[in-house]
C-alpha cells in the first residue's frame, strides 16, 4: 500500500502560517480525491480539507478562507497552506484519500499554534 510522509508542521505564535507537505509513495492522479485531515487530542481525526483529481476543493467551515489546499502530481506531492492560525488549530494534520484508504496512514506532522 502507499505511504504518505507529512512533514511541515511545527510551533508558531497565533496569526502565524505554516505550509504542510504529504508526499505519497504512489500515483495521487489515480485518486477521485485527497484530503487532509486533523486529530485533535482527544479527539476523532477529522477531514478539513480535499481537493479532487480536477482540482477543486472544498474545506470545513472553521478554516475556509484561512487553509488552501494543493497538489503536485508530477512531484506526488499535497500542500496544506496555513494562514491566520489560531489555538484551535493546534492537532496532528496527516493526509491520505477523501475517503481515506489510498494509503497507509503516516505519523502526522504536529502543528502548535500557542504564545
Amino acid at each position: 500500500q502507499v505511504q504518505l510522509v507529512e512533514s511541515g508542521g511545527g510551533l508558531v505564535q497565533p496569526g502565524g502560517s505554516l505550509r504542510l507537505s504529504c508526499a505519497a509513495s504512489g500515483s495521487i492522479f489515480s485518486v477521485n480525491a485527497m484530503g487532509w485531515y486533523r486529530q485533535v487530542s482527544g479527539k476523532q481525526r477529522e477531514l478539513v480539507a480535499a481537493i479532487t483529481r480536477g482540482g477543486s476543493t472544498s474545506y470545513v467551515e472553521f478554516v475556509k478562507g484561512r487553509f488552501t489546499m494543493s497538489r503536485d502530481f508530477a512531484k506526488n506531492t499535497l500542500y496544506l497552506q496555513m494562514n491566520s492560525l489560531n489555538a484551535e488549530d493546534t492537532a496532528v494534520y496527516y493526509c491520505n484519500s477523501a475517503p481515506p484508504g489510498f494509503g497507509h496512514w503516516g505519523q502526522g506532522t504536529q502543528v502548535t499554534v500557542s504564545s
